[in-house]
């Protein structure tokens, strides 16, 4: 949804405005739509730098400031107008900062910030004009040119997340200790019992199947910094819906269909969707204004499909999370949903003639043969 632009020039003349579609007249600023967005992605954020310290507070804020530094001289060189003001940069950065690592060189961060931004989105025309996420393509771009720093993780030094769970113990307080993630423990073929022997060998819950999964729910585990707290992705995902942010058709279809396509492959399906970035990819990507189809039923098939992808490539993909894939995947054929299932702007259906009533002979005779 582009913003209001002038549309008279100096000498008083209308001007003719050229932008991309749907052209949809509101009063709501995409400014104003950035801002919650990055108002529900500041606790997420917070609880990630706590959680994993320093290095993770770096990295978001160097992929924040070079999507937004990388965007403006993109435009600068381009003789366009700077668009810092509508925050969809830094949006971009945060939410690539967040699918990382938190041992992520930072020099990578920043080059996979500015791909995001100048390849994903300005290449394609700017902001309304790009067809994929350009938060998942630099995160995707950085798997494929990185794939030993993206898959390198580390368990959590401790901080104040780890007080919200009573089973830790002294031996989660350690810095800069290697660990694998929840999916990375069952992609090995491991089970959901032998992941919370990990964790309670860490100190990090107990090894029953409940703490567990409450360690899932809570985030006291290895992982990107977004992923980590369900409980506060849910949190996010109420704020963002109360304020009309997004919709609920994709999160909800792309969280549903992978709960069923867990379980009908044999994965525990609640650990299905705890683990990974499953939520976070539900709630903050596959709700994309731009990337996402414009009608109902095409967002409805588009989380599907989405979520179906996501839990296939973890069955039998090289990589252990399928999220990142599974919603470009469904970018890609948001175009195709678009024209399979219209929405005609401006388009007012014809309403029924009403039938006139009778008059009162034609009343009295129909009560009579009743």
């Amino acid at each position: 949804m582009a913003e209001n632009e002038k549309t008279v020039n100096s000498e008083g003349r209308g001007l003719l405005l050229l932008s991309s579609s749907p052209h949809i007249a509101s009063p709501t600023r995409t400014g104003r739509l950035m801002g919650n967005m990055l108002t529900a992605l500041a606790p997420v954020s917070i609880f990630g730098v706590a959680l994993f310290g320093l290095p993770a507070l770096l990295t978001v804020l160097v992929s924040v400031a070079s999507a937004m530094l990388g965007e403006a001289l993109f435009r600068l060189a381009t003789r366009q107008d700077i668009r810092a003001a509508d925050l969809s940069a830094a949006v971009t950065g945060l939410l690539l900062g967040l699918t990382l690592p938190p041992s992520t060189p930072l020099w990578m961060t920043a080059l996979g910030a500015v791909f995001a931004v100048v390849v994903a989105k300005e290449f394609f025309g700017g902001l309304g004009a790009n067809v994929f996420n350009p938060a998942l393509i630099g995160r995707a771009f950085m798997l494929m040119s990185f794939p030993a720093a993206m898959t390198t993780w580390r368990r959590p030094p401790g901080g104040f997340a780890l007080s919200l769970d009573p089973g830790l113990g002294a031996a989660s307080i350690v810095d800069g200790v290697s660990g694998v993630t929840p999916l990375n423990i069952v992609k090995l073929g491991g089970s959901v019992a032998d992941l919370g022997r990990d964790l309670a060998a860490s100190g990090a819950s107990g090894d029953s199947y409940w703490s567990t999964i409450r360690t899932l729910f809570i985030g006291n585990h290895a992982g990107s910094l977004g992923e980590s707290s369900i409980f506060l992705i849910l949190a996010a995902c109420l704020f963002l819906l109360v304020t009309r942010t997004i919709d609920w058709r994709a999160p909800l279809t792309m969280t549903v269909t992978a709960f069923l396509a867990s379980l009908a492959l044999g994965y525990d399906p609640l650990f299905g969707i705890l683990s990974g970035g499953l939520l976070f990819g539900a709630v903050f990507m596959a709700t994309d204004y731009v990337t996402a189809p414009l009608t109902g039923k095409g967002k409805l098939i588009f989380g599907f499909g989405a979520g179906l992808i996501t839990i296939l490539i973890r069955k039998w993909g090289s990589y252990p999370e399928g999220v990142t894939f599974g919603i470009l995947i469904m970018n890609a054929l948001t175009p195709f949903l678009n024209k399979l299932l219209p929405r005609k702007y401006g388009y007012v259906p014809k309403k029924k003639p009403a039938i006139p009533p009778a008059s009162g002979r034609e009343a009295a005779k129909g009560a009579s043969n009743g």
